[in-house]
């Protein structure tokens, strides 16, 4: 079993205020309009990515209007909200590793707001690799626990071609190689598996466990801050 579990932590995101909602809306809406561009097309059918990102709007309730508006905005003018990406590594309190990946159309503004936060909560921002060397990617494939067939799931997740298979108290998670995600998630699928969460991910080869109240709360306030961040899409850190 692991102890490496998103899925509190995904299920917290999804009980969040208007305000956070607002935010979540924003980002979702740059990886939709990203999608369109880097995927070279609208139809969710011929980019894959493009697809992904839509269910996971919809898992997040973004509004169908919406999604279909960015869409259109994106396919149609190329020109307008143009956004890079951009890998940010460093360390937090008690010397955690974390990765920052952003979506940014001023990355002045961004590096600047993370170098302030890494300093305000205990930590420091490092070079590229610093901390990288640390994760794998993976794809990652949460199942709420609704099946009582464990060894039924086991198989079909063994014949689809994962890597690693996690029982936790809610939910199974199953790991996958990053170039097979889309494959094994459509094969499971086509079985009538219905995946809560599927995205690639990076998953720690090391922990840092924290003892001390004040890097505890600080390392707390670093990650919260770093969410309610626009730029900011995703956040991996080997805090157990």
């Amino acid at each position: 079993m692991s102890g490496h579990s998103k899925w509190s932590t995904i299920k917290r995101k999804k009980e969040k205020t208007d305000s956070q909602r607002a935010k979540i809306f924003t980002k979702i809406g740059r990886e939709l309009a990203v999608a369109v561009r880097q995927g070279g097309s609208a139809d969710p059918d011929s980019n894959p990515r493009l697809r992904d990102c839509i269910l996971k709007a919809k898992a997040n309730n973004v509004p169908s209007g919406n999604i279909e508006r960015i869409i259109k905005k994106a396919a149609t003018d190329p020109t307008s909200d143009k956004y890079e990406s951009i890998t940010y590594e460093g360390y937090g309190p008690g010397g955690v590793a974390v990765i920052v990946k952003t979506l940014t159309d001023n990355r002045k503004r961004t590096a600047a707001d993370l170098r302030h936060y890494f300093d305000k909560y205990g930590g420091k921002m490092g070079a590229p690799g610093c901390v990288s060397f640390l994760f794998e990617e993976v794809g990652m494939l949460i199942l709420e626990k609704k099946t009582s067939d464990i060894d039924k799931l086991l198989e079909d997740c063994v014949n689809a071609g994962a890597i690693d298979f996690f029982e936790e108290k809610d939910s199974f998670e199953i790991l996958v190689d990053p170039g097979d995600f889309l494959n094994i998630k459509k094969d499971l699928e086509e079985k009538g598996y219905n995946f809560d969460h599927a995205e690639i991910t990076m998953n720690p080869s090391t922990h840092v466990e924290l003892t001390d109240e004040d890097a505890l709360a600080k390392m707390q306030k670093l990650l919260d801050i770093l969410e309610d961040n626009g730029d900011i899409q995703a956040v991996w850190h080997n805090w157990r």
